[in-house]
Protein backbone atom coordinates (compact mmCIF):
# COMPACT_ATOMS: atom_id res chain seq x y z
CA UNK A 1 0.00 0.00 0.00
CA UNK A 2 1.40 3.63 -1.25
CA UNK A 3 2.50 5.66 2.11
CA UNK A 4 0.84 9.04 0.97
CA UNK A 5 1.95 11.85 2.61
CA UNK A 6 -1.21 13.54 3.19
CA UNK A 7 -3.54 12.12 5.73
CA UNK A 8 -6.50 13.25 3.58
CA UNK A 9 -5.44 11.30 0.70
CA UNK A 10 -4.91 8.23 3.05
CA UNK A 11 -8.87 8.57 4.51
CA UNK A 12 -9.61 7.76 1.31
CA UNK A 13 -7.80 5.54 -0.14
CA UNK A 14 -5.56 3.76 2.79
CA UNK A 15 -6.27 -0.47 3.04
CA UNK A 16 -9.33 -0.33 0.50
CA UNK A 17 -8.65 -1.80 -3.17
CA UNK A 18 -11.44 -2.10 -5.60
CA UNK A 19 -12.93 -5.75 -5.43
CA UNK A 20 -11.08 -7.99 -7.22
CA UNK A 21 -13.73 -9.56 -9.14
CA UNK A 22 -15.88 -7.00 -9.54
CA UNK A 23 -14.29 -4.09 -9.63
CA UNK A 24 -16.40 -2.22 -7.38
CA UNK A 25 -15.07 0.43 -5.61
CA UNK A 26 -16.90 0.70 -2.74
CA UNK A 27 -16.41 -2.34 -0.32
CA UNK A 28 -18.60 -5.20 -0.42
CA UNK A 29 -21.20 -5.94 2.58
CA UNK A 30 -20.21 -9.29 3.90
CA UNK A 31 -23.26 -9.78 6.53
CA UNK A 32 -21.92 -13.99 6.27
CA UNK A 33 -22.24 -16.05 10.01
CA UNK A 34 -20.75 -18.82 9.09
CA UNK A 35 -17.66 -20.20 7.00
CA UNK A 36 -16.11 -23.10 5.30
CA UNK A 37 -12.66 -24.71 5.54
CA UNK A 38 -11.25 -27.31 3.30
CA UNK A 39 -10.58 -29.43 6.37
CA UNK A 40 -10.01 -29.91 9.41
CA UNK A 41 -6.35 -28.62 9.82
CA UNK A 42 -7.27 -25.80 8.15
CA UNK A 43 -9.68 -24.95 10.22
CA UNK A 44 -7.99 -25.24 13.48
CA UNK A 45 -5.13 -23.28 12.72
CA UNK A 46 -7.69 -20.38 12.09
CA UNK A 47 -9.10 -21.12 15.42
CA UNK A 48 -5.80 -21.08 17.01
CA UNK A 49 -4.76 -17.52 14.88
CA UNK A 50 -1.74 -20.11 13.63
CA UNK A 51 -3.38 -19.29 9.86
CA UNK A 52 -5.17 -15.39 9.09
CA UNK A 53 -9.01 -16.17 8.03
CA UNK A 54 -12.35 -15.96 10.05
CA UNK A 55 -14.32 -18.91 11.32
CA UNK A 56 -17.26 -16.99 12.83
CA UNK A 57 -19.17 -14.08 12.72
CA UNK A 58 -18.76 -13.31 16.45
CA UNK A 59 -15.08 -12.50 16.17
CA UNK A 60 -15.45 -10.62 13.47
CA UNK A 61 -16.10 -11.10 8.92
CA UNK A 62 -14.16 -9.48 5.40
CA UNK A 63 -16.20 -6.17 5.85
CA UNK A 64 -15.03 -5.72 9.82
CA UNK A 65 -11.53 -6.35 9.26
CA UNK A 66 -11.11 -4.35 5.85
CA UNK A 67 -12.22 -1.52 8.67
CA UNK A 68 -9.98 -2.66 11.71
CA UNK A 69 -7.06 -2.62 9.13
CA UNK A 70 -7.90 0.96 8.45
CA UNK A 71 -7.98 2.41 11.92
CA UNK A 72 -5.06 0.21 12.66
CA UNK A 73 -3.10 2.43 9.68
CA UNK A 74 -4.54 5.52 10.73
CA UNK A 75 -3.49 5.03 14.15
CA UNK A 76 -0.19 3.94 13.07
CA UNK A 77 -0.94 0.46 15.26
CA UNK A 78 -0.49 -2.59 14.54
CA UNK A 79 -4.10 -4.27 14.35
CA UNK A 80 -7.34 -2.87 15.49
CA UNK A 81 -10.84 -4.54 16.75
CA UNK A 82 -13.94 -3.23 16.10
CA UNK A 83 -16.61 -3.62 18.54
CA UNK A 84 -20.47 -3.02 19.13
CA UNK A 85 -20.31 0.38 20.23
CA UNK A 86 -17.66 2.81 22.37
CA UNK A 87 -18.60 1.76 25.59
CA UNK A 88 -17.58 -1.89 24.36
CA UNK A 89 -14.24 -0.35 23.36
CA UNK A 90 -13.58 0.76 26.97
CA UNK A 91 -14.77 -2.20 28.76
CA UNK A 92 -12.83 -4.90 26.55
CA UNK A 93 -9.59 -2.46 26.63
CA UNK A 94 -9.69 -1.84 30.37
CA UNK A 95 -10.68 -6.09 30.66
CA UNK A 96 -8.15 -6.89 28.59
CA UNK A 97 -5.37 -5.70 30.69
CA UNK A 98 -6.67 -5.67 34.41
CA UNK A 99 -8.23 -8.71 36.51
CA UNK A 100 -9.31 -9.35 39.67
CA UNK A 101 -7.63 -8.00 42.58
CA UNK A 102 -6.07 -5.62 40.14
CA UNK A 103 -6.22 -1.83 39.70
CA UNK A 104 -6.70 0.50 37.46
CA UNK A 105 -5.45 4.63 37.47
CA UNK A 106 -7.77 6.69 35.73
CA UNK A 107 -8.25 10.97 35.13
CA UNK A 108 -10.78 12.59 36.90
CA UNK A 109 -12.90 14.06 34.47
CA UNK A 110 -13.88 11.22 32.84
CA UNK A 111 -16.90 10.37 30.25
CA UNK A 112 -19.86 9.54 32.60
CA UNK A 113 -20.31 5.88 30.67
CA UNK A 114 -16.49 5.17 31.85
CA UNK A 115 -17.50 6.02 35.45
CA UNK A 116 -20.36 4.02 35.57
CA UNK A 117 -18.95 1.11 34.26
CA UNK A 118 -15.88 1.52 36.79
CA UNK A 119 -18.29 2.34 39.89
CA UNK A 120 -20.49 0.04 39.28
CA UNK A 121 -19.54 -3.14 37.25
CA UNK A 122 -15.71 -3.41 37.22
CA UNK A 123 -16.29 -4.07 41.43
CA UNK A 124 -18.24 -7.30 40.55
CA UNK A 125 -14.64 -8.22 38.91
CA UNK A 126 -12.72 -7.10 41.74
CA UNK A 127 -11.06 -4.89 40.20
CA UNK A 128 -10.50 -1.97 42.02
CA UNK A 129 -9.73 2.11 40.47
CA UNK A 130 -8.73 5.83 42.09
CA UNK A 131 -9.22 8.59 39.90
CA UNK A 132 -6.62 10.86 39.78
CA UNK A 133 -5.85 14.61 38.48
CA UNK A 134 -3.65 13.63 35.40
CA UNK A 135 -2.57 16.76 34.68
CA UNK A 136 -0.07 16.27 37.77
CA UNK A 137 2.66 14.12 36.51
CA UNK A 138 3.59 13.92 40.70
CA UNK A 139 -0.30 12.69 41.69
CA UNK A 140 -0.15 9.83 38.78
CA UNK A 141 2.99 8.41 40.67
CA UNK A 142 1.66 8.52 43.79
CA UNK A 143 -1.35 7.08 43.16
CA UNK A 144 0.33 4.20 41.24
CA UNK A 145 0.02 1.04 43.36
CA UNK A 146 1.76 -2.37 43.17
CA UNK A 147 -1.25 -3.63 41.55
CA UNK A 148 -1.58 -1.32 39.19
CA UNK A 149 -2.19 -2.82 35.72
CA UNK A 150 -3.51 0.16 33.24
CA UNK A 151 -3.77 3.85 33.03
CA UNK A 152 -6.50 5.07 31.39
CA UNK A 153 -6.78 8.68 30.31
CA UNK A 154 -9.30 10.48 28.04
CA UNK A 155 -7.91 13.67 26.10
CA UNK A 156 -9.17 16.67 25.71
CA UNK A 157 -11.64 15.26 28.45
CA UNK A 158 -15.36 15.14 28.52
CA UNK A 159 -16.93 17.37 29.21
CA UNK A 160 -14.20 19.66 30.81
CA UNK A 161 -12.06 20.04 27.60
CA UNK A 162 -8.71 19.09 30.03
CA UNK A 163 -5.93 18.64 27.78
CA UNK A 164 -3.49 15.72 29.50
CA UNK A 165 0.02 15.30 28.10
CA UNK A 166 0.35 11.89 26.47
CA UNK A 167 3.92 11.79 26.02
CA UNK A 168 4.91 12.74 29.53
CA UNK A 169 2.08 9.85 31.31
CA UNK A 170 3.14 7.49 29.02
CA UNK A 171 7.36 7.69 30.27
CA UNK A 172 5.48 7.11 33.69
CA UNK A 173 3.44 4.45 32.35
CA UNK A 174 6.65 2.96 30.62
CA UNK A 175 9.10 3.54 33.52
CA UNK A 176 6.46 1.09 36.14
CA UNK A 177 5.81 -0.98 33.22
CA UNK A 178 2.40 -0.40 32.68
CA UNK A 179 -0.22 -0.07 29.53
CA UNK A 180 -1.42 3.71 28.93
CA UNK A 181 -4.88 3.54 27.35
CA UNK A 182 -6.02 6.57 25.72
CA UNK A 183 -9.48 7.28 24.44
CA UNK A 184 -8.87 8.93 21.64
CA UNK A 185 -13.05 10.08 20.77
CA UNK A 186 -12.77 13.74 20.49
CA UNK A 187 -9.73 14.46 18.30
CA UNK A 188 -10.24 10.91 15.96
CA UNK A 189 -6.67 9.99 14.55
CA UNK A 190 -6.90 13.36 12.10
CA UNK A 191 -5.98 15.45 14.94
CA UNK A 192 -4.10 13.51 17.17
CA UNK A 193 -2.25 9.93 17.30
CA UNK A 194 -1.64 9.11 21.15
CA UNK A 195 0.46 5.70 19.97
CA UNK A 196 3.05 7.97 18.29
CA UNK A 197 3.30 10.06 21.87
CA UNK A 198 4.05 6.47 23.60
CA UNK A 199 0.29 5.36 24.42
CA UNK A 200 0.15 1.74 24.15
CA UNK A 201 -3.76 1.40 23.45
CA UNK A 202 -6.55 4.10 21.74
CA UNK A 203 -9.98 3.38 21.90
CA UNK A 204 -12.31 5.08 20.07
CA UNK A 205 -16.68 5.46 19.72
CA UNK A 206 -16.65 5.63 16.10
CA UNK A 207 -19.90 6.42 16.72
CA UNK A 208 -19.20 10.32 16.90
CA UNK A 209 -16.57 11.11 14.59
CA UNK A 210 -15.18 8.67 12.87
CA UNK A 211 -18.99 7.71 11.20
CA UNK A 212 -19.82 11.21 11.50
CA UNK A 213 -23.44 10.59 10.38
CA UNK A 214 -25.24 9.58 13.37
CA UNK A 215 -26.71 6.69 12.70
CA UNK A 216 -23.99 4.01 13.99
CA UNK A 217 -23.08 2.32 17.06
CA UNK A 218 -19.37 1.15 17.26
CA UNK A 219 -16.24 1.34 18.95
CA UNK A 220 -12.56 0.99 18.03
CA UNK A 221 -9.28 -0.50 20.24
CA UNK A 222 -6.22 -0.07 18.78
CA UNK A 223 -2.98 -2.03 20.10
CA UNK A 224 -0.04 -4.44 19.35
CA UNK A 225 -1.21 -7.39 17.16
CA UNK A 226 -0.68 -10.07 20.18
CA UNK A 227 -3.05 -7.59 22.43
CA UNK A 228 -5.92 -7.42 19.99
CA UNK A 229 -5.99 -11.39 19.44
CA UNK A 230 -6.30 -11.75 23.02
CA UNK A 231 -9.24 -8.88 22.82
CA UNK A 232 -10.70 -10.26 20.16
CA UNK A 233 -10.47 -14.19 20.88
CA UNK A 234 -11.12 -14.02 25.06
CA UNK A 235 -12.71 -10.08 26.00
CA UNK A 236 -14.80 -8.82 22.82
CA UNK A 237 -15.85 -12.73 21.49
CA UNK A 238 -16.72 -14.39 24.26
CA UNK A 239 -19.15 -11.40 25.61
CA UNK A 240 -20.57 -11.03 21.93
CA UNK A 241 -19.66 -7.01 21.75
CA UNK A 242 -18.53 -7.70 17.70
CA UNK A 243 -19.20 -5.26 15.40
CA UNK A 244 -21.67 -5.64 12.25
CA UNK A 245 -20.71 -5.62 8.72
CA UNK A 246 -23.23 -2.77 8.12
CA UNK A 247 -22.12 -0.82 10.39
CA UNK A 248 -18.48 -1.63 9.56
CA UNK A 249 -19.45 -0.36 5.65
CA UNK A 250 -20.74 3.26 6.58
CA UNK A 251 -17.90 4.04 8.87
CA UNK A 252 -15.67 2.80 5.62
CA UNK A 253 -17.87 5.27 4.03
CA UNK A 254 -17.68 8.34 6.62
CA UNK A 255 -14.17 7.85 6.84
CA UNK A 256 -14.10 9.14 3.32
CA UNK A 257 -14.83 12.42 4.45
CA UNK A 258 -13.75 12.67 7.74
CA UNK A 259 -10.99 15.54 7.12
CA UNK A 260 -13.30 17.74 5.30
CA UNK A 261 -15.63 16.97 8.05
CA UNK A 262 -13.12 17.50 10.93
CA UNK A 263 -12.26 20.69 9.80
CA UNK A 264 -15.47 22.22 9.49
CA UNK A 265 -16.46 21.27 13.13
CA UNK A 266 -12.68 22.51 14.11
CA UNK A 267 -13.20 26.22 12.50
CA UNK A 268 -16.97 26.35 13.90
CA UNK A 269 -15.71 24.89 17.36
CA UNK A 270 -13.13 28.02 17.08
CA UNK A 271 -15.46 31.21 16.24
CA UNK A 272 -18.04 30.01 18.67
CA UNK A 273 -15.55 29.72 21.39
CA UNK A 274 -14.45 33.12 20.73
CA UNK A 275 -17.96 34.51 20.54
CA UNK A 276 -18.23 32.78 23.72
CA UNK A 277 -15.51 34.20 25.37
CA UNK A 278 -16.68 37.84 24.74
CA UNK A 279 -20.20 37.36 25.41
CA UNK A 280 -21.04 39.18 29.19
CA UNK A 281 -23.78 36.55 29.67
CA UNK A 282 -20.85 33.64 29.48
CA UNK A 283 -18.92 32.95 32.92
CA UNK A 284 -16.41 30.57 31.40
CA UNK A 285 -15.50 28.20 28.17
CA UNK A 286 -13.56 25.72 28.45
CA UNK A 287 -11.85 25.52 24.87
CA UNK A 288 -8.66 24.36 23.91
CA UNK A 289 -7.92 26.48 21.56
CA UNK A 290 -8.46 29.65 23.66
CA UNK A 291 -5.10 30.92 25.08
CA UNK A 292 -7.21 31.29 27.65
CA UNK A 293 -7.44 27.29 28.57
CA UNK A 294 -4.49 26.48 31.02
CA UNK A 295 -3.09 23.86 28.30
CA UNK A 296 -3.29 25.88 25.14
CA UNK A 297 0.39 25.33 24.54
CA UNK A 298 0.28 21.82 25.70
CA UNK A 299 -2.70 21.17 22.88
CA UNK A 300 -1.10 23.34 20.32
CA UNK A 301 1.69 21.21 20.24
CA UNK A 302 0.20 17.14 20.76
CA UNK A 303 -2.94 18.46 18.51
CA UNK A 304 -3.13 18.80 14.96
CA UNK A 305 -6.38 21.43 15.79
CA UNK A 306 -8.34 22.17 18.67
CA UNK A 307 -11.48 19.83 17.91
CA UNK A 308 -15.04 20.50 17.31
CA UNK A 309 -16.71 20.44 21.22
CA UNK A 310 -17.04 23.81 23.02
CA UNK A 311 -17.96 23.69 26.95
CA UNK A 312 -18.91 26.52 29.02
CA UNK A 313 -21.18 28.32 31.47
CA UNK A 314 -23.59 30.53 31.58
CA UNK A 315 -24.41 33.12 34.50
CA UNK A 316 -26.88 32.13 36.72
CA UNK A 317 -25.54 28.22 36.80
CA UNK A 318 -28.11 25.80 36.93
CA UNK A 319 -31.32 26.84 36.16
CA UNK A 320 -29.96 29.64 33.75
CA UNK A 321 -27.99 26.71 32.18
CA UNK A 322 -31.52 24.18 31.45
CA UNK A 323 -33.36 27.93 30.14
CA UNK A 324 -30.57 28.70 27.52
CA UNK A 325 -30.44 24.99 26.43
CA UNK A 326 -34.21 24.66 26.24
CA UNK A 327 -34.35 28.39 24.02
CA UNK A 328 -32.25 26.71 21.07
CA UNK A 329 -33.53 26.52 18.13
CA UNK A 330 -31.44 25.37 15.56
CA UNK A 331 -29.02 23.12 18.19
CA UNK A 332 -30.22 19.67 18.94
CA UNK A 333 -30.56 18.63 22.69
CA UNK A 334 -28.57 15.41 22.28
CA UNK A 335 -26.13 12.72 23.93
CA UNK A 336 -24.30 12.29 21.06
CA UNK A 337 -21.49 14.48 19.65
CA UNK A 338 -20.03 14.72 15.81
CA UNK A 339 -22.77 14.85 13.86
CA UNK A 340 -23.17 16.96 10.45
CA UNK A 341 -25.90 18.69 13.14
CA UNK A 342 -24.93 20.80 15.86
CA UNK A 343 -25.78 19.13 19.31
CA UNK A 344 -26.35 20.52 22.63
CA UNK A 345 -26.57 18.87 26.51
CA UNK A 346 -26.55 19.29 29.83
CA UNK A 347 -24.13 17.18 30.99
CA UNK A 348 -24.79 16.80 35.02
CA UNK A 349 -28.58 15.60 33.87
CA UNK A 350 -27.23 14.04 30.87
CA UNK A 351 -24.11 12.07 30.06
CA UNK A 352 -22.76 12.48 33.24
CA UNK A 353 -26.04 11.65 35.63
CA UNK A 354 -24.50 8.62 36.96
CA UNK A 355 -21.50 10.35 38.34
CA UNK A 356 -22.39 11.67 42.49
CA UNK A 357 -22.96 15.38 42.82
CA UNK A 358 -19.83 15.90 45.23
CA UNK A 359 -17.83 13.88 42.36
CA UNK A 360 -19.08 16.05 39.65
CA UNK A 361 -17.83 19.14 41.49
CA UNK A 362 -14.60 17.63 42.57
CA UNK A 363 -14.13 16.70 39.15
CA UNK A 364 -15.05 20.50 37.69
CA UNK A 365 -18.11 19.63 36.02
CA UNK A 366 -20.91 22.49 37.19
CA UNK A 367 -24.36 22.01 37.15
CA UNK A 368 -24.61 24.72 34.76
CA UNK A 369 -21.83 23.32 32.71
CA UNK A 370 -23.21 22.76 29.03
CA UNK A 371 -21.27 20.46 26.46
CA UNK A 372 -22.11 22.03 22.49
CA UNK A 373 -20.54 19.58 19.74
CA UNK A 374 -20.43 22.19 16.52
CA UNK A 375 -22.01 20.57 13.38
CA UNK A 376 -21.34 21.50 9.63
CA UNK A 377 -23.92 24.35 9.87
CA UNK A 378 -22.85 28.05 8.88
CA UNK A 379 -20.75 29.71 12.01
CA UNK A 380 -23.00 32.43 11.89
CA UNK A 381 -26.06 30.83 11.78
CA UNK A 382 -25.02 29.08 14.90
CA UNK A 383 -23.69 32.07 16.48
CA UNK A 384 -27.33 33.81 15.76
CA UNK A 385 -29.08 30.84 17.66
CA UNK A 386 -26.80 31.37 20.60
CA UNK A 387 -27.44 35.07 20.47
CA UNK A 388 -30.97 34.93 20.63
CA UNK A 389 -30.96 31.92 23.34
CA UNK A 390 -28.55 34.33 25.67
CA UNK A 391 -30.93 37.28 24.88
CA UNK A 392 -33.97 35.35 25.86
CA UNK A 393 -32.10 34.40 29.23
CA UNK A 394 -31.10 37.80 29.94
CA UNK A 395 -34.50 39.18 29.50
CA UNK A 396 -35.48 36.46 31.80
CA UNK A 397 -33.64 37.40 34.49
CA UNK A 398 -33.87 41.16 34.12
CA UNK A 399 -37.61 40.50 34.54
Amino acid sequence: MTNYRSMDTELIHAMVQPDEKTGAIAQSIVPAVAYAFPDCETAADVVTGNKEGIYYGRYGNATIKTLEDKIAYLENGEAALGVSSGMAAISIAILAYVKHGEHVLVTKDVYGGTHKFLTTLAPRFGISYDFVDCTSMDAIEQAIQPNTKAIYIETPSNPCLTVLDIRDIAKIANLYNIPLIVDNTFMSPYLQKPLELGANVVVHSATKYLNGHGDVLAGFIVAKKQDIHHMRKNVMGDLGQVLNSWDAFLILRGLKTLALRVHRHCDNAHAIAHYLETHPGIEKVYYPGLPSHPQHALAKKQMRAMGGIVSFEVKGGYQASKQFINALKLAMISFSLGDPETLVQHPATMTHSSVPAFEREKFGITDGLIRLSLGLEEAQDIIADLEQALAQLSQNITT
